[in-house]
């Protein structure tokens, strides 16, 4: 039975791939596919359970494919079957067959039909694989898959300003969580010795004797795994980021952020749980992130006026309950909890068109009573402050920006004295010192050895940090981040001698990526009259294969699964020690705002609103 268990990865991957090409103008063709793919998807499953179910329920685990190994390092994919991932993939097939059904007419006769649905079956894609992962490093690959699929259906309605922000500001922060994982994959490394699977962590006897050792190492794995879950279901201080995403099409916002995408935070809790489980201090953090999350979003759930705002934080009050239960070891009472409220929210997202029409209908020809609610018994004083933070979002927001991004770009404003002519006549001449010493480092004295790579590391984080923050020339804010990935691997280069083959492949991708995005600019830039960074241009209307190979340069050097730079990035943190927090957290710094200033330039000059050139404008005049 193992042996079947990638079958429910590839089905979904042949049918994106046969979708891509399916002509835009096929709609019937492109539904059908989609709805035999995730149909005969669904089949499968309830086969595939019900002789599971009949052989006793055994888990599962089979290692796939070894990607790299080395001498102290492999990385590899591994699946998992057990009760947890039959419940996400029994839930998560009818829920996409329903919905990929319903678009088939919902979405007739948009502009993006074929997109979409291209998307939704990356989507699952990416879903399937997080489910179906036997280890950390298989499930950030469908991690990954997911945030930027997600990206992809909230920016759907491209010519609009809103939508476009919007996906920029949920990817920023589903960057966090990203890095969350990148770091607990890194700490666990030299916990391990290995590369660990689910199916280990369930030897409690391994784990005990591990962690009674170790104790500081396994809170911090624990904590990084819950600020992952934390942010990809929209827990507290990240819950502000679930209403913004439902500027998506309907369809698409039932089946990522009321079923099946905002409910992974509890699978990750879910899988790891037995790694976590006797750590007390752990247990009650979890769960007071649950409680607070619950108590805040129910009141702002209440103040609401749009349908799908108040659904979204409806959910994320309930996935905070379910926290509170894995805290507290109810792992199947957490289980039927998330079927019970992805069905329900899928249905509210479905049908809150009609809600919103039938309610409208109502406050004309029927006047009923308000409910009596619990806030008739607070002093008033208290009930007014408390709606008044509730309508404000307690400032989630603000809050945000002011401790995390505002710091970001007060630093990247600094360094606007930088320009590409002198970032080439300083930082090229001191990378060729690094690599001067690097090629002479036995005779380095100890102390200023373990003192280069954090130097390197904060130069590569000063360079991405610019480029965060360019308003003007897009081509030399993709040069910064590209020196910023050279900068980096020369600082850990500098630790345990990093052989000069993991350097290549980790480079590899970039220079790849890196030259082909830069004259994908420069052919912009001839072809239109700017390609600044200060407003929204939307030249993927007018300029579609640029805009996709340039997506594609994008994900191949934020490291985007399974390119050479996506394991290059594994590879380096397993050269960071334990002891070198600073250096891991400028690398994963760096790893984020990377993220970010890569997407906001895609975003910034192939999306928004189209803003035709004052020559077109006179010639369709004429």
């Amino acid at each position: 039975m193992a042996s079947l268990l990638p079958f429910f990865v590839f089905l979904p991957l042949v049918g994106y791939l046969v979708s891509l090409l399916v002509p835009a103008r096929r709609e019937t063709l492109i539904s059908q596919i989609a709805v035999f793919t995730v149909g005969l998807h669904l089949l499968g499953t309830v086969l595939f359970l019900g002789v599971w179910l009949l052989a006793g329920h055994p888990t599962l685990d089979v290692k796939e494919i070894v990607l790299l190994r080395t001498s102290s390092y492999e990385f590899f994919v591994d699946f998992d079957f057990d009760v947890v991932t039959a419940v996400y993939l029994f839930v998560g097939a009818f829920l996409t067959f329903l919905i990929t059904r319903y678009s088939r007419a919902y979405m007739h006769r948009e502009a993006g039909y074929k997109r979409f649905f291209n998307t939704i079956l990356f989507f699952y894609v990416g879903y399937t694989l997080t489910i179906l992962s036997g280890n950390l490093e298989t499930l950030f690959i469908g991690w990954e898959i997911l945030g930027i699929s997600s990206f992809l259906l909230i920016a759907f309605y491209r010519d609009r300003y809103l939508p476009v922000k919007n996906a920029v500001k949920v990817f920023s922060l589903y960057r966090i969580g990203d890095v969350g994982l990148i770091l607990a994959m890194w700490m666990s490394h030299h916990l391990w010795h290995q590369n660990t699977t689910f199916l280990q962590l369930r030897n409690y006897e391994l784990v005990h004797e591990h962690l009674q050792s170790h104790t500081l190492i396994g809170v911090f794995i624990s904590v990084m795994i819950l600020l992952s879950a934390a942010v990809k279901s929209a827990q507290l201080p990240f819950s502000s980021w679930l209403p913004r995403a439902m500027e998506g099409p309907t369809p698409s916002s039932a089946i990522f952020y009321g079923s099946l995408s905002v409910h992974l935070g509890v699978f990750l809790l879910l899988r790891t749980y037995p790694f976590w489980e006797q750590q007390v201090s752990v247990r009650v953090l979890i769960g007071a992130v649950g409680l607070c999350s619950a108590l805040v979003a129910t009141g702002i759930a209440r103040v609401q006026s749009s349908v799908k705002s108040q659904i979204a934080y409806a959910s994320i009050a309930q996935i905070g309950l379910m926290f509170i239960e894995i805290a507290a070891g109810w792992g199947h009472l957490a289980l039927f909890h998330f079927a019970g409220n992805a069905f329900l929210r899928t249905y509210q997202l479905l049908v809150s068109p009609s809600v919103v029409s039938y309610q409208i209908r109502e406050q004309f020809y029927h006047f009923s009573p308000h409910p009596q609610s619990i806030e008739r018994f607070y002093p008033k004083k208290i009930a007014y402050t408390f709606y008044m933070l509730c309508l404000k979002e307690w400032n989630l927001d603000s809050l945000m920006y002011r401790f995390l991004w505002n710091p970001l770009k007060a630093i990247g404003r600094r360094l606007d004295f930088l320009t590409l002519n002198r970032v080439l006549f300083f930082f090229v001449p001191i990378y060729g010192l690094g690599l001067l010493l690097l090629v002479n480092e036995d005779a380095l004295s100890p102390d200023f050895e373990h003192t280069l790579p954090m130097v390197f590391s904060l130069l590569g984080l000063l360079m991405v940090l610019k480029a965060f923050t360019e308003r003007k020339k897009a081509r030399m804010s993709w040069v910064l981040i590209l020196m910023n990935h050279f900068f980096v691997a020369l600082a850990i280069s500098f630790n345990e001698h990093f052989r000069f083959e993991q350097t290549l492949l980790y480079l590899s991708g970039i220079v790849v990526a890196g030259v082909l995005g830069f004259i994908v600019l420069t052919r912009l830039k001839t072809l239109e009259t700017s390609i600044d960074l200060g407003r929204f241009h939307g030249h993927a209307y007018k300029h579609r294969l640029l805009a996709f190979l340039f997506l594609l340069c994008c994900l191949g050097v934020s490291g985007f699964p399974i390119t050479p730079t996506f394991v290059g990035e594994d590879l380096i943190f397993t050269h960071i020690h334990e002891n070198q927090l600073a250096l891991a957290f400028f690398t994963a710094l760096s790893f984020i705002v990377d993220g970010l200033a890569l997407i906001r330039i895609y975003a910034r000059v192939f999306l928004g609103p189209h803003v035709r050139s004052v020559f077109d404008m006179a010639y369709r005049s004429s």
